[in-house]
């Protein structure tokens, strides 16, 4: 007599179906070790330490009078970035806060910081820190900009005095061509009226109305590069954003891998305590 050999989807029936048999079986097995999983994940999400993630957009600061082709930006981004890592500024950051550098906040601090750059927006970097309160992850947040602005301060204090200086400078040139210039005009005006034609005084004014010019021009993008929308500070453009709900421990995660890790647990506990009856 012939036997037909039972096709793949014939013995995945067969093996669905015993292991349904097993696990009507072995259900209070199941249910005990799922019960307990989702009892221990209970006590983790309330026992654990929570913690909130703050959010910060750090718009670097820039110096619109630099020489051509050279970045007007404080530091390069790539630069900042490697910045932020150091254990030096990370350091100085919670210590403005008076934390100790192995205390619990510190250590999540330095833990957490992940960075993120946007080039194509201004540039900027994007800070996520965390803290055991909204509070706490908002501070370290503020602290972070706030030590890198007064680094970048430093920084751009020299190229910005060297601006300004020069921009005075122009000015008082600019003061002093334009009397100079009201004095030849009557120089030449005086000329023009005694019959003596153009004269000396014509031709230098005609001189220091192009020195004026110039010295105008330089002014006018002196100051143009010294406003706001060129020179400014490294800065927050928005407020540092801490959502309501903490990011430590995740309710809709932890349960969800508490519950599956318990169906999982239990099928297998069901599967082991139906093989050790069948060896008893």
């Amino acid at each position: 007599m012939n036997f037909k050999e039972p096709t793949t989807m014939e013995r995945d029936e067969i093996y669905l179906i015993d292991m349904w048999r097993i696990l009507l079986r072995e259900w209070k097995w199941c249910l005990a070790v799922l019960l307990l999983v989702l009892a221990g994940t209970y006590a983790f999400a309330h026992l654990v330490r929570r913690q909130w993630e703050a959010s910060a957009w750090i718009l670097i600061g820039q110096v619109g009078q630099v020489p051509p082709g050279q970045d007007p930006k404080v530091e390069p981004i790539a630069r900042v970035l490697e910045r932020l890592q150091t254990a030096a500024f990370q350091d100085d950051v919670t210590g403005s806060l008076g934390l100790a550098r192995d205390s619990r906040a510190a250590q999540l601090y330095r833990k957490s910081m992940k960075l993120e750059p946007l080039p194509y927006a201004g540039p900027m970097v994007r800070v996520n820190v965390r803290g055991d309160s909204p509070a706490q992850a908002r501070q370290l947040a503020e602290a972070t900009v706030e030590r890198l602005r007064a680094v970048h301060r430093d920084m751009e204090s020299t190229p910005l005095s060297l601006a300004r200086t020069r921009l005075d400078e122009v000015q008082a040139e600019l003061k002093m061509a334009i009397a100079d210039r009201d004095r030849l005009m009557q120089a030449a005006s005086k000329d023009e009226a005694s019959g003596k034609g153009a004269s000396l005084a014509s031709v230098l004014l005609a001189s220091r109305n192009e020195d004026i010019r110039s010295l105008q021009m330089q002014q006018s993008d002196l100051a143009t590069r010294l406003s706001a929308n060129f020179t400014y500070e490294t800065s927050l453009p928005w407020p540092v954003y801490v959502p309501e709900r903490q990011a430590f421990p995740n309710p809709v995660l932890t349960y969800g891998i508490g519950l599956l890790a318990g169906l999982g647990l239990g099928v297998f506990a069901g599967v082991a305590r139906n093989a050790a009856r069948r060896r008893a």
